[in-house]
């Protein structure tokens, strides 16, 4: 595969993310990759592919420039191939979250559910009264999902709250174990669930992508495919594109 593809995202303080903006993508840039990166005070959230060296030295320099003062030193990062460059162009943005969710008050760096590996998710899923979860929008879950999870049926990250007020109950749904495509919605959810009173709060570790790169086919729960925002739509067990490659609005 030509081109290398990195997802990853980090919750850090970054109370200059704008004097970022302009340096983080003049990096990219010269680098030659293409993709998208959010920017917020909350942390970054990015998918961006390239060159597998590109890549690496993106990553090197991301945990390591000064520029970044060492506060992407524990990134979630996640690494899969294209075929064919899969976005049209470079974005860095600048927005109030990293990942909508329209909730204030939480910082999921501090306060977050727990981790569950994705060697160890088929047993926590199977466990009694546990409540599965999935926190992507509707057109996501029609493509794949986990066996038995529960379909928010919400168009957009936003809508989550609205469904936590209306279907969920700290008092009956006392254990909680939700997954998303790479993580980093889990994170903000399980920080708001948290913060409304449910004492048990479990989430897929690299989400649904590091669920299918480490468990084997042949043991796995999850039923279909993962829809990723880029041409190459939907990724299979292993990481693998789909056979025929499809191009997305995104």
């Amino acid at each position: 595969m030509p081109y290398k593809v990195a997802a990853f995202y980090q919750f850090a303080a970054l109370p200059d993310f704008r004097e970022l903006r302009a340096p983080l993508r003049a990096i990219c840039a010269e680098l030659g990759l293409k993709g998208s990166v959010l920017l917020a005070d909350e942390g970054i959230n990015g998918t961006l592919a390239g060159a597998a060296g590109a890549i690496g030295h993106f990553i090197a320099q991301l945990r390591g420039a000064a520029l970044f003062g060492g506060r992407f030193d524990n990134l979630e990062l996640k690494f899969s191939q294209a075929s064919t460059m899969p976005f049209q162009r470079l974005k860095v943005r600048l927005k109030k979250e990293i990942v909508t969710l329209g909730a204030t008050g939480l910082d999921p760096a501090r306060q977050a559910g727990i981790y569950v590996e994705p060697a160890d998710w088929n047993a926590l899923i199977a466990t009694p009264d546990m409540l599965v979860l999935d926190t992507r929008n509707a057109f996501e879950v029609a493509m794949g999902t986990f066996v038995g999870a529960l379909d928010p049926g919400i168009n957009s990250f936003g809508q989550f709250r609205d469904f936590v007020a209306r279907h969920l109950d700290p008092a009956r749904h006392r254990k909680v174990a939700m997954f998303c495509t790479g993580g980093i919605r889990c994170e903000k959810a399980s920080a708001y669930l948290l913060a409304r009173g449910f004492p048990e709060v479990y989430h897929l570790k690299g989400g649904i992508l590091g669920y299918l790169e480490g468990v084997p086919e042949a043991e796995s729960r999850w039923r279909g495919e993962c829809f990723v925002f880029d041409d190459r739509v939907a990724l299979r067990h292993g990481l693998l594109e789909r056979p025929m490659t499809h191009h997305s609005d995104e």
